[in-house]
């Protein structure tokens, strides 16, 4: 069966290299030396400050909102992971939703102001598949109504908005490092801070509140990565070059095949492009569903990522219906950008549409 996403495993040799080394340091966790310095190589390739490397993408969101000591509402997008949504109900804060941009999939920031009430407390966008949000304007939102923004940049490892990495933007972003991405560490995930202070506090936070031998400053998590993952990053890191010309070639080939078949992402003019995923959209959900049927018939799954649009989750309270986000997560698919399937792939979703398209088909 090939899957939507295949994890890249990096030279097998220079990950054996690494693990002697903790074999010798005896250290496995802890902030050892190799998560310092994976920290150190993220920022120099990101062009940051601040970067702490975390256990995982839920648990970094989860630090933003706990280190910005939020109350109230999060205005955020229907369209995402489920981790979006839940870090801000783990964290007691109540996910308010903003709904989509039809050709983006990214949060809409005119929706983003008409839900904004006295009890706004942040704003949570995602830039989805890697896809930059609209950055200038929902920082100028945030500015209007002083909020604070965290933005879940988990798809955009490979991504520059107006010449920065992304994760240059908002109050804190942060980015998911886990083993289906285009960079992983098994699991794991950063987060970048701005503000000095907070970048601080995090380091004690991110471990259980811990700030000597014998003392606890503040009340914290576990959310510290381990060796043996940093280890994979820091071989990931040195082969990245290679696996983005892989999904490049994959997501060149998926749009020069199918384009006028389906709809695809319009992506931020502002932003370089991510080759992490590769949706596809279709006129209805009945085509959807006989495309990765026929996917399927010869061994290919493709997922619908992301459904269910977030506001039909059962942990968040009731409000306005996400109808553009419920639409999208109705229709899409996204499909596998590895293996070499990528022609057989864009041969079984035209012949499949080309039949529901014809005057005979009922």
């Amino acid at each position: 069966m090939t899957y939507t996403t295949k994890i890249y495993l990096p030279d097998k040799e220079k990950f054996k290299a690494y693990i002697d080394e903790i074999y010798e340091s005896r250290c496995l966790t802890n902030n050892g030396p190799l998560v310092q310095r994976l920290e150190k190589k993220l920022e120099a390739y990101f062009g940051v400050k601040n970067l702490l490397c975390i256990s995982n993408g839920t648990d970094a969101l989860q630090l933003a909102y706990r280190l910005l000591e939020v109350e109230g509402e999060v205005v955020t997008t229907p369209f995402s992971f489920v981790s979006t949504t839940s870090a801000i109900v783990v964290e007691g804060l109540m996910p308010v939703f903003a709904d989509i941009d039809m050709d983006s999939y990214n949060i809409d920031p005119e929706n983003i102001v008409s839900v904004i009430t006295d009890k706004t407390c942040a704003i949570a966008p995602c830039h989805v598949f890697g896809n930059a949000c609209k950055i200038d304007a929902i920082d100028e939102i945030a500015k209007r109504y002083n909020l604070k923004v965290i933005y879940d940049a988990s798809h955009a490892f490979d991504v520059k908005y107006k010449g920065q990495h992304i994760l240059n933007y908002g109050d804190m972003s942060i980015i998911s490092f886990h083993a289906t991405k285009l960079f992983h560490t098994i699991e794991g995930a950063a987060i970048v801070i701005k503000d000095d202070v907070l970048y601080e506090k995090a380091k004690i936070v991110r471990n259980c509140g811990i700030d000597g031998p014998d003392s606890v400053a503040m009340l914290g998590v576990n959310a510290r990565m381990n060796e043996v993952e940093a280890a994979m990053g820091l071989c990931m890191i040195d082969e990245e070059d290679i696996i983005q010309k892989e999904r490049k070639a994959s997501h060149e080939f998926y749009t020069r095949k199918l384009r006028g078949y389906v709809q695809l992402q319009k992506k931020n003019e502002d932003a370089t492009q991510s080759y992490t995923y590769f949706p596809v959209v279709f006129k209805s959900e009945d085509e959807m569903n006989r495309v990765r049927e026929a996917l399927l018939g010869k061994d290919i799954a493709a997922r619908q990522y992301f459904k269910p649009s977030l506001d039909t989750l059962p942990f968040v309270e009731d409000q306005n219906v996400m109808v553009k986000s419920r639409d999208i997560s109705s229709r899409i698919l996204v499909v596998p950008m590895h293996s070499g399937v990528e022609p057989l792939v864009s041969e079984i979703i035209i012949a499949t549409l080309k039949e529901m398209r014809s005057p005979e088909y009922s």
